[in-house]
């Protein structure tokens, strides 16, 4: 386990407890996540994984327990959520673009509507964005117009526009046809070189080894093992952990 002290938690998870139609899918998950964090969540389907990311952003609404971000508590009911989801980027599976605006618009929609910032600085740090992940020449173009790797990597920058504090990835490949994967993958690797903090579900098992600072292993709604790359993959302590890897790997 990796229990190096790096000061206050960005994000501290305190017996998260969530269950669908009688069903326990989170049990009791305590965990912290910090600044400059590189944490990747694997685990078998149905594990617990993206409803355990959707809380944390209470997309899904915990049933019991505390998720402190930025040291507010943002399960308290007196929390206004929304203040806090702006420094929360999530990129989902599906893109979750709006099909009826360009990706310009996209971009600078949020920054605009949620943070008084400028039309015109707002799509300049969009163009700077798409720049940086080459869609450029993309700006004006409707998300029907483009590959799931484009809406994928405009998803991303979409969040990036918002100056998060944190970038939640539920399984952002998994919907891609397996040509387009690299392109997002790339984008995420300039991120973590960059230390931007990240929590990313994934299947990716041997992204998750190079990118990685830390990777959790989840089943059956709880964590149980957590270390470093190599220590996970080389030295698996758990029996369900060494059962998964040798399905995966």
């Amino acid at each position: 386990m990796i229990t190096d002290n790096k000061g206050t938690p960005l994000i501290q998870v305190k017996n998260l407890c969530k269950s669908f139609n009688g069903t326990e899918v989170l049990k009791n998950v305590s965990v912290d996540f910090y600044r400059g964090d590189v944490a990747f969540i694997v685990g078998p389907s149905g594990s617990g994984k993206s409803t355990f990311l959707r809380c944390l952003n209470r997309l899904e609404e915990p049933d019991g327990g505390s998720i402190f971000f930025e040291n507010a508590d943002i399960c308290d009911p007196g929390c206004n959520i929304n203040i806090h989801r702006q420094k929360m980027g999530m990129v989902f599976q599906q893109f979750n673009l709006f099909p009826h605006l360009t990706v310009m618009r996209n971009l600078t929609i949020g920054p605009v509507k949620l943070q008084n910032a400028s039309r015109e600085d707002a799509e300049r740090k969009a163009l700077s964005l798409l720049e940086r992940v080459g869609l450029a020449e993309r700006a004006d173009a409707y998300p029907n117009q483009l590959s799931g790797g484009q809406k994928q990597r405009i998803a991303i920058c979409r969040s990036l526009c918002m100056d998060p504090d944190v970038m939640l990835f539920d399984e952002p490949t998994s919907a891609l046809d397996p040509e387009m994967v690299g392109e997002v993958l790339n984008v995420m690797r300039e991120l973590a070189r960059e230390k931007m903090t990240m929590i990313v579900v994934t299947h990716e098992m041997s992204f998750a080894r190079e990118v990685a600072d830390r990777i959790l292993f989840m089943a059956d709604g709880e964590f149980l093992e957590e270390n470093s790359p190599d220590s996970f993959f080389d030295h698996p302590e758990n029996e369900r952990l060494k059962a998964f890897l040798g399905k995966v790997l």
